[in-house]
């Protein structure tokens, strides 16, 4: 069958805060000039918000600008920040930095603690008010090219292609939108613009970009415990010095918290396990304390990008943009990136507008990151640019010379540090390390991986084509686990990857169990080899967070 297409605009992949933002900045610009514009929007998730996963605390800054009467009209930002304690954790006790010490990004007065799924259904339902075409459920499968080279669109992802590629019964090609520029707003990581990076060579110029996976989970908690709008962070155990990472508790309204933990992906060790590490830093009793008596409701796990401004790319190519965590536009010092999100979407959408405004098209959008480079955004980014070089060092060191850096110079250091080495290739042989023995899980507080899919409400149809593609099938065995003891075991926090063997303990194989994948693309990300490549399911397939 052929594919049938549609003429938009514009053409955005992604229902995020930046996606979501683009489309809206432009509807407005257009009814400011009483003009009209074809806007859609696709997402990959079954509605809006569904694979929406953050911390998170936002400053509304960028939502100020964007929609001004947000309160008016509803936005779930509910649960104002009332309280910041930062803690740094030994095993069995806990010391909080007093706060006049605190460098002012770790300062969230004026922030809202909330659900950020929830609030990008909120926004979904202003851009859908301002005429926005929003699909649900279509997944941006591939970049469509023109005949000069330049971005015309996406096409979204086949339906009911049989485990060998071939068509099933129900099958459905996929439809592809033209649009005169197209927004790559996936998040992090994303499957479309890592391709779109190799192609425009757009990290020509760029350190190697640095993630971190974050894990969480909503949990209901006992009143007596629950304290509105507090927000607790925390450095130390359970990782060692070397190692970053850290833990987050923000309560939100009706008796939640959510709790959580960050490991850079950056780590050495291949025996470590981001998702053990998370199970153990709820024991502690500083965080332990809040949530016996309560009840887990919800789990799931996202990469982030945490580069700063030292790993952006070229934003722009002939045809389209990135935008947000695409791009890598997160405050990692801040432990925030939605209103980086909704600000670059919204400068984008306006050098868009003005270029469509001139009949111009499939062009290069000059002025998106001269905007950016005007923008309180990007001070604020460069203010931050060597927190994650720093922490790079080790929590004591890159701690007292990050708060240098931040108390005395304010940010404005005439040095910038830079990320050398990708994060895929900082993993040792496993034979440097001793092996980490995670306790077992109790089920009461700390959980086993598949008991914690089955809260991500995960659903993958099991008979179509595996999303997670390895290029060179002998590499699991021969590289992974004869020098890193198959790290993907342990680095994927879903139990996708096993290596199982036969009776007598021989013939090792990998296993990959797709159907459990929360779509966190950690996989992608720190495989030793680059050999794991993540690309989309079928659309509506995934995780279903309810409002995470």
């Amino acid at each position: 069958m052929e594919r049938e297409s549609m003429e938009f605009d514009v053409v955005i992949v992604g229902g995020g805060p930046a996606g979501l933002a683009s489309a809206i900045r432009l509807k407005q610009l257009a009814a400011e000039n009483g003009s009209e514009l074809a806007v859609c929007l696709i997402e990959k998730g079954a509605e809006i918000g569904a694979h929406i996963l953050s911390g998170a605390v936002i400053d509304p800054r960028a939502l100020d600008e964007l929609l001004p009467n947000w309160k008016q009209d509803g936005a779930p930002l509910n649960a104002p920040v009332s309280e910041d304690r930062f803690l740094i954790l030994s095993e069995t006790g806990a010391k909080q930095i007093p706060n006049a010490l605190l460098p002012g990004c770790f300062h969230n007065e004026g922030n809202y603690v909330i659900s950020l799924g929830n609030v990008c259904r909120w926004l979904g339902e202003q851009a859908e008010a301002l005429g926005v075409e929003i699909y649900p459920g279509f997944a941006g499968a591939e970049v469509l090219f023109d005949e000069n080279g330049a971005v015309k669109g996406v096409a979204t992802g086949d339906m009911g292609r049989l485990h060998d590629g071939s068509e099933g019964p129900n099958f459905q090609p996929g439809m592809e939108l033209h649009g005169k520029y197209t927004f790559f707003a996936e998040g992090c990581r994303g499957h479309l613009g890592k391709q779109l990076m190799a192609r425009f060579d757009l990290n020509k110029d760029a350190d190697p970009q640095t993630y971190g996976i974050g894990l969480k989970e909503l949990w209901d908690i006992t009143p007596e415990q629950h304290q509105m709008g507090l927000v607790v962070h925390s450095g130390g155990w359970p990782m060692q010095s070397d190692t970053y990472g850290g833990g987050f508790l923000y309560h939100l309204e009706n008796n939640q918290v959510a709790v959580g933990f960050v490991v850079g992906l950056g780590y050495e060790n291949p025996h470590l396990s981001p998702y053990e590490e998370f199970q153990r830093f709820k024991t502690h009793p500083a965080i332990r304390k809040f949530l016996e008596g309560g009840k887990r409701v919800a789990y799931g796990a996202r990469a982030l990008t945490a580069g700063g401004l030292q790993s952006l790319p070229k934003t722009i190519f002939p045809g389209g943009v990135l935008i947000g965590d695409d791009a890598g536009y997160l405050n990692a010092a801040r432990i925030k990136g939605s209103h980086c999100a909704i600000k670059t979407g919204a400068l984008a959408a306006e050098a868009c507008f003005a270029s469509l405004a001139c009949n111009r098209q499939r062009d290069e959008l000059t002025a998106y990151p001269e905007a950016f480079r005007n923008s309180w955004l990007y001070d604020e980014l460069h203010a931050a640019r060597n927190f994650k070089p720093w922490m790079s060092k080790g929590l004591w060191l890159g701690s007292l010379m990050f708060g240098i850096d931040q108390l005395l110079l304010r940010g404005k250091a005439p040095w910038t540090l830079h990320h050398s080495t990708p994060d895929h290739a900082k993993l040792k042989p496993a034979a440097d390390f001793a092996p980490i023995h995670y306790p077992k899980p109790d089920g009461v507080i700390t959980f086993d991986r598949l008991s914690s899919v089955f809260l991500s409400s995960t659903n993958h149809e099991e008979d179509q084509p595996c999303h997670l593609q390895l290029r060179d099938a002998t590499l699991p065995i021969n590289v992974n686990l004869a020098v890193y003891d198959a790290p993907e075991q342990r680095y994927c926090p879903a139990g996708v990857y096993e290596i199982l063997r036969d009776e007598a303990g021989n013939n090792p194989r990998l296993q990959i169990n797709a159907q459990n994948c929360v779509h966190c693309k950690t996989c992608d990300i720190k495989d030793p080899r680059q050999n794991i490549n993540w690309v989309v399911p079928q659309g509506g397939e995934g995780p279903t967070y309810p409002n995470m």
